[in-house]
């Protein structure tokens, strides 16, 4: 069986006080995060920020600390057994331009509920469910989502 692995990112922002959420329209249908292959000689975050770029044009992200989540799955690709991870971070933009990349044919920034309902993959909502949980209590808590920022 091959190996795969991604990295991606929820991407949020905050407009208002509103949280958004942002989210990709593949050409396959789906909607889902932005995320892609890890490249040699990068690590996690570092695919995150490039991919980010390549998909959205977006290259001010922070990371969330303590978020990661990860998603397995298996795939055929030209017949052949692809084993998959996918490993994702919560990070935040005040970048609210989008330029799609050709892997794309569309995107949405959507309230948590709107992305809940676009989101095409149960594992994709469940990880949404997560970073939304994660953000709601920083916001009830009256404490900075800043101060919830990798430095």
């Amino acid at each position: 069986m091959l190996e795969e692995r991604s990295a991606g990112a929820i991407l949020f922002s905050e407009i208002d006080g509103r949280l958004e959420y942002l989210l990709l329209h593949y050409h396959a249908g789906h909607w889902d995060f932005p995320k892609g292959n890890v490249e040699e000689g990068e690590n996690d975050l570092d695919t995150v920020r490039r991919e980010v770029k390549e998909e959205t044009s977006i290259d001010n992200i922070q990371f969330v600390d303590d978020f990661k989540k990860n998603v397995e799955y298996n795939y055929k690709r030209a017949g052949k057994l692809v084993h998959k991870e996918v490993v994702f971070y919560l990070a935040k933009t005040n970048v609210r331009d989008v330029k799609l990349s050709y892997e794309h044919k569309g995107y949405g920034w959507m309230s948590y509920e709107e992305a809940l309902k676009r989101l095409t993959y149960k594992n994709s909502k469940i990880i949404l469910e997560d970073a939304n949980s994660l953000l709601s209590k920083v916001k009830k808590s009256n404490a900075s989502l800043d101060s919830y920022l990798k430095k």
